[in-house]
């Protein structure tokens, strides 16, 4: 007898020669979405480099796994705090264990392939606390965080265009408060392997690791009475891995591994939200905004970045391949083409561009979002990574309160 997976597949086959317009469309949105992906990996290789033409393709992957395995930051912290499911909280535990394990010999040489690596390592003060409170706030009113936006854009959801539309701004008005913001008290850098030693600060990353892991099951078991599994079906099979779903390991594994090839390539771990303060200081600049005269954009490599093309920076480019990844795991999956623009109440709309406001400040002065913050600070041991979580988290606590004003449903 047929398993139930196998009756499910084979019911889908037999639909899908039952919509020869839809699967007609579905292949379009493919072949349009792949030759995208080639014009711009053509584009970079010429007018940039090999390298950055490459992490473009790695940025690629990410989306299609964002999207494929539905890594919400955002529903995790929500999911955790309403329901008490802790799945997701549990996932990302786990991307993270590996990824420290996977930047741990490369942070600890500093030097791969005959450059230079160097972890997101920032101070631990007061401007994280309240940049990651801001932030998870933001993004509980926006529906997604900074690769949540990128990837539901992406994949067709029109309420994302508007959240990036205020992560611009809201970089852009970060960026003018960014002096104020480092004067404000803080410890300092600190790296867990430079303070306890490459064994010692792995030991106390996985311990606080598997802490987070345990209460989240435990909840989870309390309140629901079952823990959701993080692995199911056959991910390793060509339709699963093409056209998804993932599970949520499967995700935790790409990203991590994604993460790690940024590293070693670009000699930094992966960041999202720098490229939006860029664009708002671009556009800033159009208009007459003296942004060069911001403390932010007087460092070399901001104030290099501001006179170059933006396909120059690296975030860039990578943000357009999350998106355009993303579009590609959407018509791999059949869900394009979708209505893109739909009824959506007032009160949404305001809520999710104040969502993004939030989000763009919050990630300036915490020094990154959920990506560059949170997942690449806990990969290079930084303490602003748990910093962050602890904030994000509070800020979730208060997001989800504010949700239903913006018709936003917490379930």
């Amino acid at each position: 007898m047929a398993t139930p997976e196998a009756r499910i597949v084979d019911l889908e086959s037999r639909l899908s020669l039952t919509r020869p317009e839809g699967d007609t469309a579905q292949r379009i949105w493919v072949l349009i979405s792949l030759a995208l992906f080639v014009i711009g990996f053509i584009y970079i290789d010429q007018a940039i480099s090999a390298t950055h033409a490459l992490l473009f393709l790695v940025a690629g992957v990410l989306g299609m796994a964002l999207y494929h395995a539905h890594f919400g930051f955002t529903s995790s912290f929500r999911n955790f705090l309403v329901s008490g499911r802790g799945v997701g909280l549990r996932a990302q535990m786990i991307m993270f264990a590996l990824v420290n394990l996977l930047f741990l010999p490369v942070l600890v040489h500093s030097q791969v392939f005959g450059h230079a690596v160097k972890g997101n390592v920032f101070p631990v003060g007061l401007s994280v606390l309240v940049g990651s409170i801001l932030f998870g706030i933001g993004m509980q009113l926006g529906d997604g965080c900074a690769s949540g936006t990128l990837y539901h854009t992406g994949g067709g959801d029109v309420r994302g265009i508007l959240t990036l539309i205020g992560f611009v701004i809201g970089s852009l008005i970060g960026s003018a408060h960014y002096s104020w913001w480092m004067q404000t008290p803080n410890v300092g850098a600190v790296s867990l392997i430079q303070t306890l030693g490459p064994a010692g600060g792995l030991v106390v990353n996985l311990l606080i690791m598997a802490g987070i892991f345990a209460i989240a099951w435990a909840v989870e078991r309390r309140r629901n009475g079952s823990v959701e599994p993080l692995w199911g079906g056959r991910p390793w099979q060509w339709r699963r891995l093409m056209k998804g779903p993932w599970s949520w390991l499967g995700g935790a594994v790409v990203l991590a591994l994604g993460n790690l090839v940024m590293l070693v390539v670009s000699g930094k771990p992966w960041g999202i939200t720098s490229a939006f303060a860029l664009w708002g200081a671009k556009l800033g600049q159009a208009v007459g905004i003296p942004v060069t005269s911001w403390g932010y954009w007087q460092s070399a490599q901001n104030a290099a970045a501001l006179h170059q093309s933006v396909l120059q920076n690296l975030e860039t480019t990578d943000d357009i391949a999350i998106m355009l990844g993303a579009l590609l795991a959407a018509a791999l999956a059949g869900k394009l083409p979708q209505r893109y623009f739909r009824s959506i109440p007032w009160q949404m709309w305001v809520g999710v561009l104040i969502g993004g406001i939030l989000m763009g400040y919050g990630a300036r002065i915490a020094f990154g979002c959920n990506i560059g913050a949170y997942f690449s600070g806990v990969a290079s041991f930084s303490l602003h990574g748990w910093e962050w979580f602890i904030g994000a988290l509070i800020g979730s606590a208060i997001g989800v309160r504010l949700r239903p004003v913006c018709q936003l449903q917490n379930r």
